[in-house]
């Protein structure tokens, strides 16, 4: 599936999660919508580029209303989106981005 035509799926399952500038109002319940929420938290990062851990927690703060970056930042990271350091204090968006057969599409 097409880049693009993906990303307007997920925001169309998000709809009732989203406000009017595309952020999260609420992380949904659901598996399958949880990891589009998280594909959408995921593309806002720039490949090859490394985060320390406040830039990590601003840019997911600047996505989702909620302000529970710690429990996104996780997530993010359980389902190989991202990757840190083992310390915590860098983070980096995964080359390989987890397939959409594994996220649930």
């Amino acid at each position: 599936m097409e880049h693009k035509q993906l990303e307007e799926n997920v925001l169309s399952l998000l709809k009732n999660f989203l406000n009017r500038e595309n952020q999260l109002i609420e992380y949904p319940a659901k598996r399958k919508l949880k990891n589009a929420a998280l594909f959408l938290i995921a593309k806002e990062f720039e490949s090859g580029r490394e985060y320390k851990e406040k830039e990590m927690n601003d840019m997911i703060n600047s996505v989702c209303c909620f302000q529970d970056a710690a429990l996104i930042r996780r997530e993010l990271y359980d389902l190989r989106f991202i990757n840190r350091k083992e310390n915590g204090s860098i983070y980096w968006l995964e080359e390989k981005q987890p397939s959409m057969k594994e996220l649930g599409f």
